[in-house]
């Protein structure tokens, strides 16, 4: 099958090879990629990726030469439409520039088309129609954009081998037949030629890719579908226009020739890489025109400087009026105008300046936080930045620190103050010189040089007043002996009156003194001592009293001195020593001695240390710096306190006499031992705490019987000790079955008919168990027998005994049958009493 071309698809071909000539001229060649493809490729399809860095680092601009691919920054390459290799190799251009450099770099891109044989439908005319199917030979075909017809024109022609034995219809179907744009392209069945009907917009449609299908009467396809590419050529249709509308930049002042402003871009949506889009910009006007301060690079459209006379405070805003025209700027181009703006950023290149050379002001004495004088500056550079604010220094005149500048935050002016009262007797007028800056550091134009500081001067004149009394010095010192003694006259602080340059006629009093150790004269404000003084009293600091006076003239205005007394020291305080020191022996067998003296150093160390004759038996001294020394035993000592006298003495003799407790312990620190003087007896015997318990209980027992003694001694004498019923009178009452348990023991002698002596005796029960269990002894003397019972020995016997003293020997022994008749009948009419009343 044949394809016969129009004569705008040559011209497509020769404006292609112009092109590719251009760029072999001004570019310099990289190294060739191959790349292998499909032959049809789809819209939007990666083909490949190349390495834009290795042929030019950083590039500007990257452009194709062919509108069919697109190249991203990273080097992927797109399609970007529908395309089929009509061979089997097709070459096309990557072209690189770099705006800065002026550098242009061209890489060849070689496309191999690996084509895929799709499996062949068998046609039921097979059998009939031997021939085999060949896939056409399309030939590139061009429309040219915006074609001003006539219509419908004629674009290409195709044939098939088969036409020449058999009848062939030919159709075409795809973009711009069955879709959109719907109708552009139509084909003659019977012929093969095919048509457009309109004008194409290339921005709108670049290109279509047909496909053309030759088929018998009875629907046989002899070939495979041939597709067409119709490409639109493109035609100068659309200036190019600005990317922004409204563009600003801005630059510093001062800055150097060749600053970069900025960079403006256009767009033109006609063919890229072609003339079309080939654009250039140029500067029409510049506002203000004179001088020229701006140039615009022509294909970049980087906008820079020409000269270093940039000036705010001349000029702040700059307009540029540029165009931009395609076809490389050849006058038959298109264009567009738009207006860039420049504003100069200031810089702090002007100093500010004194509106007058001189000033002069006065000021009361004595007045101080009050404003004096306000100075005011220009400055040229833009107002409220760094730039302008003003700083305000006093060079000169300022040696006392009386004043003080600030700037006023609102205008800007230096404010001069005082701030320590000026004295009119002392100075009637004082000249100040005082420099102005700017916060910023100052930046040196081009074409100037460094400013001095500008400087004015101030004439401060003092304005007398009648003031009251002053302190001068505010701290005026004395010197006293250490220990002066009640009485004594001090020098006392002296005001003046600044008028009379005396102190007549002013009252002092006193406004502090911590100890009350003075009194002052009203009239002369001297002191006189009211207690001895004494350097090493704690309100003595730095061997320095302090006493704060008031001098108050005769209308009542006042000022305030310090009278600072000095004491010099006095070797009147021997030196002193803790009294009680520990000796640990687990840790050493030694305490260090550390005296203080309250006295100063001139009196106090070297010190000396002395042991009496009986000390110096048992302990030994060890002197070490002078300051210190090791008190020793001389021997093992047990754990107690010791008595041990010393005796220490200062540099000049000064001694004094003491008694230390030393404590031997068994510690490893002073701080375990938990032995006292309360634990220590004269005698050294350490007694313990069950030896103290049987004293005391021993003391208890000894004034018991003492006081049982003495009721025996002052009971009557009665003729009958034994009552009648002395079970009655000698039995608990209980309601209790069970033995008892609390029952007194007793010895209870009871005497015969013809005795007068009852004697009693009692015996210390014993603890056990459960509680106590006393034993009960009843003995009844009759003819010098006794009789003893047993309670809760679980047996009774009368026993004979003998009455000390008494000389009686008992001659007969009753037996407990005869005590069992004689208490029996008195027990069982307790009883029944006791049971009586314990019912009532």
């Amino acid at each position: 099958m044949a394809v016969d071309s129009a004569a705008p698809g040559s011209i497509f071909c020769k404006q292609l090879l112009f092109s590719l000539l251009v760029l072999e001229l001004f570019c310099d060649a990289c190294e060739k990629v191959s790349l292998h493809v499909p032959a049809h490729l789809q819209a939007q399809t990666l083909v490949g990726k190349v390495n834009l860095e290795e042929c030019l680092r950083l590039p500007s601009l990257i452009q194709s030469s062919d509108p069919a691919f697109r190249i991203l920054e990273d080097g992927s390459i797109y399609t970007t439409h529908d395309l089929l290799l009509s061979s089997e190799r097709k070459s096309f251009s990557v072209l690189l520039s770099d705006s800065q450099t002026q550098e242009q770099k061209e890489i060849e891109i070689v496309l191999s088309a690996k084509e895929k044989k799709a499996p062949r439908k068998r046609h039921i005319k097979d059998s009939i129609l031997k021939r085999s199917k060949r896939r056409w030979a399309p030939i590139p075909c061009s429309l040219m954009e915006n074609s001003l017809g006539p219509f419908p024109q004629h674009v290409q022609q195709i044939q098939s081998d088969a036409a020449q034995n058999y009848t062939i219809f030919y159709s075409i179907s795809g973009p711009g037949v069955d879709k959109e744009p719907f109708n552009l392209f139509y084909i003659e069945k019977d012929t093969g030629d095919i048509y457009c009907t309109r004008s194409i917009d290339r921005e709108q449609y670049d290109q279509f890719l047909v496909y053309g299908y030759a088929t018998t009467a009875d629907g046989y396809a002899p070939d495979y579908p041939l597709p067409l590419l119709f490409k639109v050529e493109d035609d100068n249709d659309n200036a190019p226009y600005f990317e922004n509308k409204l563009t600003v930049f801005s630059v510093p002042e001062n800055c150097r020739s060749g600053t970069s402003v900025g960079q403006v871009t256009a767009i033109d949506n006609d063919e890229p890489g072609t003339l079309h889009t080939r654009l250039k910009f140029k500067i029409l006007q510049q506002m203000p025109d004179h001088p020229k301060h701006f140039n615009i690079h022509p294909d970049t459209g980087v906008i820079t400087t020409t000269t270093p006379l940039l000036d705010r405070e001349k000029c702040d805003t700059y307009q540029l009026v540029m165009e931009v025209r395609d076809m490389g700027g050849q006058p038959f181009g298109l264009f567009t105008t738009g207006t860039v703006t420049i504003s100069l950023e200031d810089e702090n290149d002007n100093p500010p300046y004194f509106t007058e050379t001189s000033y002069s002001t006065e000021v009361e004495e004595n007045r101080i936080d009050v404003e004096v004088l306000r100075m005011k500056v220009q400055d040229q550079d833009l107002p409220n930045t760094p730039h302008s604010k003003a700083v305000y220094t006093i060079l000169q005149g300022n040696e006392n620190g009386n004043f003080k500048i600030t700037t006023d935050p609102n205008t800007n002016e230096g404010v001069l103050c005082v701030v320590k009262p000026l004295n009119y007797e002392l100075n009637h007028q004082i000249v100040l010189q005082v420099g102005v800056l700017n916060e910023a550091q100052f930046s040196k134009a081009a074409n100037s040089q460094t400013p001095t500081m500008c400087t004015t001067t101030v004439t401060v004149k003092v304005k007398d007043n009648d003031e009251g009394p002053e302190c001068q010095p505010p701290v005026k010192v004395i010197q006293s002996q250490d220990g002066l003694p009640v009485g004594q006259r001090l020098l006392g602080y002296k005001a003046l009156d600044p008028d009379t340059r005396d102190g007549v006629g002013l009252r002092y009093r006193k406004l502090g003194d911590e100890d009350n150790w003075f009194e002052i004269d009203e009239q002369s404000g001297d002191l006189r001592t009211v207690k001895v003084l004494d350097r090493e009293s704690k309100f003595v600091r730095n061997n320095q009293y302090n006493v704060s006076v008031v001098a108050t003239d005769a209308v009542g205005r006042s000022c305030t001195g310090t009278l600072m007394v000095l004491l010099e020291d006095s070797n009147d305080h021997p030196p002193q020593i803790d009294k009680e020191v520990t000796i640990c022996q687990h840790e050493k067998d030694y305490a260090v001695l550390e005296p203080v003296d309250p006295d100063g150093p001139d009196n106090g160390p070297p010190f000396q240390f002395l042991l009496d004759n009986s000390a110096s038996k048992v302990w030994a001294l060890e002197p070490q710096d002078g300051k210190s020394a090791i008190l020793r035993p001389l021997k093992n000592m047990n754990y107690n306190y010791y008595s041990v006298p010393i005796q220490i003495q200062d540099r000049h003799g000064v001694s004094a006499k003491h008694v230390l407790s030393v404590r031997i312990c068994d510690c490893t620190v002073p701080s375990e031992c938990r032995m006292s003087v309360r634990d220590v007896k004269p005698s050294n015997v350490i007694l313990g705490k069950w030896a103290i318990l049987a004293m005391v209980l021993g003391s208890a027992l000894l004034l018991c019987i003492l006081f049982t003694c003495f009721c025996v001694t002052v009971k009557k004498t009665v003729k009958k000790c034994f009552p009648e019923d002395v079970a009655q009178q000698n039995l608990i009452v209980s309601n209790t079955e069970g033995p008892g348990e609390e029952v007194m023991e007793a010895n209870i002698r009871i005497p015969t008919q013809t005795s007068n002596i009852c004697d009693t005796t009692m015996s210390v029960g014993t603890l056990g168990g459960q509680g106590v269990k006393t034993q009960q002894s009843f003995e009844m003397v009759k003819g010098g027998y006794t009789l003893d019972s047993n309670k809760g020995g679980g047996h009774h016997t009368l026993e004979s005994s003998k009455v000390a003293g008494q000389g009686v020997t008992d001659t007969g022994r009753y037996m407990y049958s005869d005590w069992h008749s004689f208490t029996q009948p008195r027990l069982g009419e307790e009883s029944i009493r006791g049971h009586t009343l314990s019912k009532n």
